[in-house]
């Protein structure tokens, strides 16, 4: 499961070959133990939480990096290794 990204205590990943559980694009975020899957569509929360204020940020960076987020996605869903993007405080 490849880190794309880390801002402000938040690692971002993306699984390889994840497509059964949650059956669209999405994302794991971390945070200090806790654990989230977003959406990558409309950022919804799939499973899991994160503490208010790290959910805002992990929203917000899904918005500016959709298009990102989905090239990356086609890309783990086949095995490949996705590309790092930007986090929010770089």
């Amino acid at each position: 499961m490849p880190t794309i990204s880390m801002f402000y205590g938040i690692l971002i990943r993306m699984f390889f070959y994840d497509t059964e559980r949650h059956h669209v694009p999405h994302i794991h975020a971390e945070y200090q133990g806790q654990v989230a899957v977003y959406s990558i569509p409309d950022g919804t929360v799939l499973a899991g939480e994160l503490p208010p204020k790290k959910h805002k940020l992990v929203v917000a960076w899904i918005e500016i990096h959709h298009e990102d987020l989905l090239a990356d996605w086609e890309l783990a869903v086949v095995g490949k290794k996705p590309f790092p993007i930007r986090g929010l405080d770089q």
